[in-house]
């Protein structure tokens, strides 16, 4: 491990995220830069803790799959998520995203992670809901060195500091510069107003998938 100069991170410190993609299924990418004057960010872990509102939430499946893959890695809070439930049903969601080192840049980390947009209610005249993504938290583990500065704070985190080492360490909030303070998530939505011709819609659809489907088993269906 190597020591940071940790005044300098606390100064130049930044942390970048856009949302990529367009309609309910994006892609997050976060980027951060430790401000280190003469010395790299090597032996240090890095990630981002992501506080994600009602509107938009990670599956977990789809996470898992990914972590399998070494595609990513993240952690959620809580890890049982109802990926069905509308906005209004819906509770927040703390992501604590592991960055991986950017080959380019030696104090620079990123990583990507896949997000959804929940269902909100109709609307009466907008045809988006907002949904609003406050800059995450930066948070570094650098093995065992003692890091104390006021920019660095202890943060009460319960994870390990890479999928190698199985127990807690200790994690450090750094003080960072958001490039800007939030994200903005537009998510489609449907009009009030038209909602009884969706009702109305819906059901003649149904009766008439059940029609065909008991027509079709009638007709070709075998009964002893």
């Amino acid at each position: 491990c190597v020591i940071l100069d940790v005044q300098a991170a606390c100064q130049n410190a930044s942390v970048t995220q856009e949302l990529l993609k367009e309609g309910f299924h994006r892609d997050l990418l976060v980027k951060v830069e430790l401000g280190v004057v003469g010395e790299d960010a090597g032996g240090c872990t890095v990630a981002a803790r992501i506080h994600l509102p009602p509107g938009i939430y990670v599956d977990p499946y789809e996470l898992a799959s990914l972590q399998q893959h070494n595609l990513t890695k993240a952690m959620l809070t809580p890890d049982v998520i109802d990926v069905e439930a509308p906005e209004y049903l819906a509770t927040d969601l703390l992501v604590l995203l592991y960055m991986e080192p950017d080959p380019r840049c030696s104090r620079c980390f990123r990583a990507a992670l896949p997000v959804h947009g929940r269902y909100h209610r109709p609307a009466e005249e907008s045809e988006e809901a907002l949904v609003v993504l406050k800059s995450p938290e930066l948070l570094v583990c650098c093995c065992d060195n003692r890091l104390s500065a006021e920019c660095w704070k202890r943060a009460e985190v319960e994870a390990p500091c890479s999928g190698k080492n199985n127990g807690p360490c200790q994690w450090y909030s750094v003080t960072h510069k958001p490039a800007s303070e939030e994200s903005i998530l537009q998510v489609p939505v449907g009009f009030r107003q038209h909602s009884s011709l969706v009702c109305v819609v819906t059901l003649l659809a149904a009766v008439l998938c059940s029609s065909l489907i008991l027509a079709a088993v009638c007709k070709y269906g075998h009964f002893s």
